[in-house]
């Protein structure tokens, strides 16, 4: 979950665009990116090679429906503790990635120690992601959310200016 802070990579206004289009569609070929930004697919390329070897290209996926794989509920987990310790966090980190159910997880700052975004196919699915959670790691307080409906949601990051 942490992640070392890192230097912001500057980008200009082709690089922002590549980003734009790549983000909206990963799978458009080089010659229609090209062609849309108003270059030549070289350069392109080059750029594109270039902001993965940075790091701001992670990776590319293919983006799935969950109502197409059953998984209607997606239950927002709110986590506090009582336990700070190396092994308990260890412990913790190493039984959310266990669990496929568990598509984001983070540490916050405030009166919760952590939040969960959780898809599961119904209430049962999520109870006993719940029960097996919680005889691997020793939390105090959970308090489970459902969304009753996603308003909004994206892959895309905002691209920053110059």
């Amino acid at each position: 979950m942490a992640q070392t802070p890192q230097t912001p990579v500057r980008l200009d206004d082709t690089d922002r665009k590549i980003l734009s289009l790549l983000q909206q569609d990963s799978s458009l070929p080089l010659e229609e990116v090209a062609t849309r930004i108003g270059a030549s697919r070289t350069p392109v390329w080059n750029r594109i090679r270039r902001m993965r070897e940075q790091g701001v290209i992670r990776g590319q996926v293919a983006l799935l429906d969950a109502e197409s794989l059953g998984l209607e509920a997606c239950f927002f987990v709110l986590i506090r503790t009582t336990e700070h310790d190396a092994d308990w966090a260890a412990r913790f980190l190493a039984a959310v990635r266990a669990r496929p159910e568990v598509i984001e997880a983070h540490r916050l700052a405030g009166d919760i120690d952590y939040i969960l975004k959780v898809m599961v196919k119904n209430a049962r699915a999520y109870d006993r992601f719940y029960q097996s959670l919680i005889s691997e790691v020793r939390i105090q307080n959970v308090t489970a959310l459902l969304s009753m409906e996603e308003m909004k949601a994206t892959t895309a990051l905002p691209i920053p200016e110059a």
